[in-house]
């Protein structure tokens, strides 16, 4: 039998409230879908700051939760079978807080299969282009004469833009006529790509208004107003 306070992790970020989900994030794409998710779910939960400025991930005590170190990570005190459960890649929490909490994943075979397409497109797809755009364009495009990497991902960024639009031309939400993880998983990172990367103009966020309309319905829900903000930043 396992316990939160089994988890080394814990001696970094005690837990005020140890009954609840414990969360370790930083409010960036990744970060926010797991907020979000826990917000929209009402299931009781306890956040931590990771701060990436003093190299938090990197700490043995965050590592011994996620060998990986990357945001966001859980433990799940009241896991399965009530065994404490450590959790991290963001995908595998929403599915996993959808089961535990019965929302925003259908149960009806057809629509589910659907919803975990659409999250494997995030995942696999949207999510690291997205982020590879981001980098070249914030941060590394002006020291590299090479100018392939950041068009090869410009180029791809606005394929996989389109696919989304095609796809909200066709139906309300990403997965069907309900919001779901699918959305969760999409809404944070499209958000950040004209706010924090600055790049509705080299992107042509504009020229998908299907795509702007459900993103504004997906960030203006009072659950993702909040997520942006959680955990919050030190100040």
């Amino acid at each position: 039998m396992k316990f939160p306070q089994d988890f080394d992790i814990v001696n970094k970020w005690p837990a005020e409230h140890p009954g609840r989900i414990q969360l370790y994030s930083l409010p960036t794409p990744n970060g926010i879908k797991v907020s979000a998710m826990l917000e929209e779910t009402g299931l009781a939960y306890e956040p931590h700051l990771v701060d990436f400025g003093s190299n938090d991930q990197m700490s043995p005590e965050f590592l011994s939760l996620n060998p990986n170190n990357k945001i966001p990570a859980i433990i799940d005190p009241n896991g399965p079978n009530g065994e404490a459960l450590g959790l991290w890649e963001s995908g595998a929490i929403l599915i996993y807080l959808a089961e535990k909490s019965g929302k925003l994943l259908s149960t009806d075979p057809k629509t589910r299969a659907v919803t975990l397409q659409w999250l494997m497109f995030q995942m696999g797809g949207a999510g690291p282009i997205f982020g590879q755009f981001g980098f070249f364009h914030k941060f590394a495009g002006s020291e590299i004469e090479d100018k392939r990497p950041y068009e090869r991902y410009q180029n791809e960024s606005k394929r996989l833009l389109g696919v989304i639009e095609q796809r909200l031309k066709k139906t309300e939400f990403i997965a069907g006529t309900e919001y779901s993880i699918a959305d969760i998983a999409l809404w944070p990172w499209i958000k950040t790509l004209g706010g924090f990367y600055d790049a509705a103009e080299e992107l042509d966020l504009d020229g998908f208004p299907t795509t702007s309309e459900w993103l504004a319905k997906c960030s203006e829900r009072p659950a993702s107003l909040k997520a942006i903000n959680i955990p919050a930043r030190n100040t």
